[in-house]
Order: C-alpha cells, then sequence, then structure tokens
C-alpha cells in the first residue's frame, strides 16, 4: 500500500506517463475530428510531456520542489498546439501544489489535479466543454471524493482514472463535430494516457521505458562548470570536485548512492557518479571539508578543485556589459514552406519559424525567435489557429513584449504582415493587423486519411478534401476539380484576388493549368500562382 509519494517516485510517475504517452500517440492522433493527414494532437501532447520530462531528467536531485519546478519549467517551454498547451497549464497547476510538499498524500495530490483543471481553464479564453478540459475538471471532482476515503494511492488512482474515462466516453455527445466523426476527444484521451502512465508507475510496472532521442546526456562535472554563473545570488559558495580511486574492500555500490545523499544534504548541484573504479563528484557547497570528509570513507580522493563561485560571480559581474541597438518593433511569422517562408522575408518580416500544419512550433520555438529579432517589441504571425496559444504562451519566456496577431492561416499572416507600419505604436499596428484579416478568405486542400462521414460528406481513404478553418466545403477525385469547387465556395462578387500557394507535391505545369482555368472561370479576379513548398497541403488558397 502506498500511502505517501516523495521525489523519487514522482521522478517515476513523470518518465513513465512520457513513455506510455510515447507509446500511444498516433493513436491519440487518430482521434483528430477532421480526417487530414496532420493531424496531431498526440504528437503535440508527447513533444509536450517529452520537453518537461527531459528537463526533470536533467534535474540532479529529487527534491519535489526541485522536481516540480522542471517539470512546470519544461512543459511551458515544449508547449505545442492548442492541446499542448493545455496540458501545459494542467502540469503548472498541478506542480504549483506538489511542489510545496516533500511528501504527497492522497489529499494533496487530489487539491493538486484541481488547481491544473483551474489554471488549464483560465488558459483558454473561451473553454469548451465536450474537451480535454472537461476530463481534467471531472478527474479533479473524482479525485477530491476519492482522497476523503482513500489514503492508498492505487485505489485513488483507479478511481480518478475510471472516472476520467467514463467522461471521455461522453464528449461525443457534449460536441456534435466528435459524434459525427466517431471519435471521443484526442487531447482527453492524450490525458487519460499520461495519468495511466503515472498510475502505472506507484503500481511499480517498471517495464515502460522512455529514451531521450535528442535530449541533453547526463551532465558531466565540465557541463555543470560551465553553468555555474548566471548573476543569480549564490547560496553555496564553493564549487567542490573532485575522484574517489582505489576505494576500500569494505565500500559497496549502496555506499555510492548514500554518499549522493549526503552530499545532497550539504549542497546541490551534486553530481556522484560512478563505479567501484572511479567516482567523479561535483558539488556545491558551503562545506566543502565535510564533502571530502564523507569521501574518504569510500576510498582515496584525487585530483581536488575548490573554487569559489561568490569571487568568480563578482568578477563576471565586473566584466558583464550588453550594448545593443534596437529597432522598435519587429515581426515574427511561422511558414510551412520554403515558398511561404521567402515570401514573409520579402515582406520585412525578421524571423521565420519552420512548422505550420504538419509540425507545430512549441512556445520556446516562438519565444527564441523573437528573442533573435532587434527589435524592443515584436508581433508574432501563429497562420495555424493551432499554435495561437503556444504564441501566447511565448509571452512568459520572452524578455521582451509579444504581440499575438491571431493568423490562423497563411493568407492571413500575409495580410498582416501587409498592414504592418514601423511609424506607429504597437497598439495601432495590432489594431491594423486585426482588422486586414477581415478582408481575406483562405482556403487549403488535401486528402483524407480515415472513412468518415462530418460536415455532410461520406470520405474515403485518399480522397481529396477542400476545407476553410471551420468546415470541409468540397471534395473529389482529382486535385483541381476540387481546389475549383473549394474556390466556388469561397469566391463572391465583391472577390478580386484569388492566389493559390501551391506545394511540394504540386509541379509549376500543374499550378499553371489551374490558374488559367480560374482565370478564365473568373474574368473579374486576378489569378495568381506561387510557390509555397508547404508539404501535406496540395494548395493554400487566398481570395480576396
Amino acid at each position: 500500500m502506498q500511502k505517501t509519494i516523495n521525489g523519487s517516485v514522482f521522478r517515476k510517475m513523470i518518465m513513465a506517463g512520457a513513455s506510455l504517452l510515447e507509446q500511444n500517440k498516433k493513436l491519440v492522433d487518430a482521434l483528430n475530428v477532421f480526417p487530414v493527414p496532420d493531424g496531431d494532437t498526440g504528437t503535440n501532447m508527447f513533444l509536450t510531456i517529452k520537453s518537461a520530462s527531459s528537463e526533470v531528467n536533467n534535474c540532479i536531485n529529487n527534491s519535489m520542489d526541485s522536481l516540480c519546478e522542471a517539470y512546470a519549467k519544461g512543459a511551458l517551454r515544449g508547449a505545442r498546439g492548442n492541446s499542448g498547451v493545455i496540458t501545459s497549464q494542467i502540469l503548472k497547476g498541478l506542480t504549483s501544489v506538489l511542489g510545496q510538499h516533500q511528501e504527497i498524500t492522497t489529499k494533496i495530490f487530489a487539491k493538486a489535479i484541481q488547481e491544473g483543471a483551474n489554471i488549464a481553464y483560465k488558459a483558454v479564453t473561451k473553454p469548451k466543454e465536450g474537451t480535454i478540459l472537461t476530463v481534467i475538471r471531472t478527474m479533479a471532482e473524482a479525485a477530491g471524493e476519492a482522497a476523503k476515503k482513500h489514503q492508498d494511492f492505487e485505489e485513488f488512482m483507479e478511481i480518478v482514472l475510471d472516472k476520467g474515462e467514463e467522461i471521455l466516453q461522453k464528449t461525443p455527445e457534449m460536441l456534435p463535430v466528435l459524434k459525427k466523426a466517431g471519435v471521443v476527444d484526442a487531447g482527453g484521451r492524450g490525458l487519460i494516457v499520461l495519468f495511466t502512465g503515472y498510475y502505472k508507475a506507484l503500481c511499480g510496472d517498471e517495464t515502460l521505458t522512455f529514451n531521450f532521442d535528442d535530449a541533453k546526456p547526463v551532465q558531466s562535472v565540465d557541463d555543470v562548470i560551465a553553468d555555474i554563473n548566471n548573476l543569480a545570488d549564490i547560496e553555496f559558495g564553493y564549487c567542490t570536485e573532485f575522484m574517489i580511486i582505489h576505494m576500500l574492500k569494505k565500500t559497496t555500490e549502496a555506499d555510492i548512492d548514500k554518499l549522493r545523499e549526503k552530499l545532497m544534504d550539504i549542497g546541490d548541484s551534486v553530481l556522484c557518479i560512478g563505479d567501484l573504479s572511479l567516482v567523479k563528484v561535483h558539488v556545491h557547497t558551503n562545506e566543502p571539508n565535510r564533502a571530502l570528509g564523507y569521501a574518504l570513507g569510500l576510498g582515496e580522493i584525487w585530483n581536488i578543485k575548490i573554487e569559489n563561485m561568490r569571487e568568480q560571480n563578482r568578477e563576471l559581474k565586473k566584466n558583464m556589459k550588453k550594448v545593443e541597438e534596437l529597432k522598435p518593433l519587429g515581426m515574427v511569422s511561422v511558414a510551412p514552406g520554403e515558398g511561404l517562408a521567402n515570401l514573409f522575408t520579402d515582406l520585412t518580416v525578421d524571423q521565420i519559424i519552420a512548422g505550420g500544419q504538419t509540425m507545430n512550433p512549441s512556445a520556446a520555438d516562438i519565444a527564441n525567435a523573437v528573442s533573435k529579432v532587434p527589435a524592443e517589441a515584436v508581433f508574432v504571425f501563429p497562420n495555424n489557429k493551432n499554435i495561437i496559444l503556444a504564441a501566447e504562451q511565448a509571452k512568459a519566456l520572452a524578455e521582451k513584449p509579444i504581440y499575438v496577431v491571431p493568423t490562423k492561416n497563411v493568407p492571413e499572416g500575409i495580410s498582416a504582415s501587409l498592414a504592418f507600419n514601423p511609424e506607429v505604436s504597437p497598439e495601432e499596428n495590432l489594431e491594423a493587423m486585426t482588422a486586414a484579416l477581415e478582408s481575406v478568405k483562405a482556403g487549403s486542400v488535401t486528402y483524407a486519411v480515415r472513412a468518415t462521414h462530418v460536415d455532410g460528406f461520406d470520405l474515403s481513404v485518399g480522397e481529396i478534401i477542400g476545407l476553410d478553418d471551420k468546415a470541409i466545403l468540397a471534395k473529389g477525385s482529382d486535385v483541381q476539380t476540387t481546389t475549383e469547387n473549394l474556390i466556388e465556395k469561397l469566391v463572391d462578387e465583391e472577390s478580386v484576388n484569388i492566389t493559390l500557394f501551391y506545394g511540394e507535391d504540386i509541379n509549376e505545369e500543374d499550378a499553371e493549368k489551374l490558374r488559367a482555368s480560374l482565370e478564365e472561370k473568373y474574368p473579374n479576379c486576378e489569378v495568381t500562382a506561387i510557390y509555397g513548398g508547404q508539404p501535406v497541403y496540395y494548395y493554400i488558397v487566398s481570395v480576396e
């Protein structure tokens, strides 16, 4: 019976949750309502959790406050897509409560889940029931009731998961679009998978593994030394490092673990790695003599180095100079293809983030791009409705003001960038850019990845579909006919421009053929075909 969770157990829960989500991300992707090939809820949630888990993986102690800070920070930096952003907010609330305790009971965990639900709801401007929000709220309510009767975490988590699964199965009744597609909410399923991973770890199921293919390797002593000065107040003043060699006969592997625990009691940034042939030690402490004394109980100490970090910090502060000339305003845009990236660059956008429909950039990706713009404030064009929340999340990571223009597609992003005026205030620009979005209609053409019935259409796998940001408007057996049918739904009497951004799977000859056909069909419109280079989508269409 497990009545409490400590840092060691919580670390295992985090890794198990990430592992199970990795194993099931494609299944969660398949639950996306629209049967398009860029359905990526599971992938976005996994990449968010992977970032969070990687941060925990690099945490050098098992104190709950450190683990929770790392988990929340990693989730914030890695948040991708609406599902990933909401998940990061759930974890923010969860860890804000757990991080205040070193031993977690079911009552504390229930309070933490409730705070996760509260913060997640606040993060969404217009919360919609039948989504991941409904699932986390219901799980929080169930956790509160279960904690009153159950101190054992296995029993507690079983109840929470059962209630979560129960409400998940009801999401199609709350959102007609889910019922039409015959699926439950993808984000809700991803959340259940994550918490199931937690549960498996609590049950002692250690068969789940998680490989960080692009995570930082285990830190070496040199890596830690490179990071010691960050101009923060230094609690432990002496960077102490040494090696232990020629172990005493009585020394065991368990003694190395005990040494690590003793070092954590007298400092931080602890590294104690190796085996009975050699152990490398690094610790920041105010008592290097005690660290050396502990080590002598295992063997001989060698290659000792002790540095005064406070003095290093003083010198670093003395030499710190930051000189940078900044323009008042800059722009950052997400672009899903090479041609579109070049187009935004021609429109004086400062930084381009590769991604979009097939790969949502994270909040950290957006913040990093903003940091590279030599401007006092930066406008961000997400160009995808599933990236807008991540762009908003980036505000918390950036060191300069970010103004998010809520562009849902590339044509809106182009329209917004054309409205940019470097001579007026950020507020005036934001108003003008937002107004410019109203003048453009956008659509896209791709193919169905599964058979379904949605928006009045019976679709089969591989069928060509044309859609706007709200619904599927056309279908057909070939790209050109479907694109023409889509444009027919977008054009009205006031339309004067039709622009075709053709993707990497369309050659110039076919794009020109479609352009000529549309020019003949709509003599009052100027029709242009431009190479966009985007994957998955044959055409992105703009009508103005």
